[in-house]
């Protein structure tokens, strides 16, 4: 398999995170599981090619486009990106690297609340009767 798009740096940074994976049973195993590895590579191939997760070619990724959008979901579940962000971070301040001058705020994966914060009374959406028309 190619690791350009896992190189053992980024490998090493990310496999400590990631969750074990679930024992198999043994009287039914079924299929192996897909290598950790390779399931990033199909995750790093979607977001670098901008392709849909059908277009993943397994034969350079090691596993299919299905199969690493799984695992994706999983590990996104189990809050490996927000580890990762904080240990890159982490890396940087260490480093010296981390200039909080020329940081920006995205608020836009905030949920607002819908209809916001208000001081008036609102207005009542229950059934009533109709305001006379003649």
């Amino acid at each position: 398999m190619s690791d350009d798009l896992v190189p053992d740096d980024l490998w090493e940074r990310i496999a400590p995170l990631l969750p074990p994976r679930p024992p198999r049973r043994h009287r039914y195993p079924g299929r192996l599981p897909v290598d950790d590895r390779a399931a990033l590579r199909g995750i790093v191939y979607v977001l670098r090619k901008n392709v849909s997760w059908r277009d993943v070619p397994a034969e350079r990724t090691g596993c299919s486009g299905v199969t690493a959008w799984r695992r994706l979901r999983d590990w996104t579940e189990a809050g490996v990106w927000p580890r990762l962000h904080e240990v890159l971070l982490a890396e940087l301040r260490k480093a010296g690297l981390l200039d909080m001058n020329d940081a920006a705020i995205d608020g836009s994966h905030v949920r607002a609340l819908k209809g916001g914060l208000t001081s008036d009374l609102r207005r009542s959406t229950a059934p009533g009767r109709a305001a006379s028309t003649t």
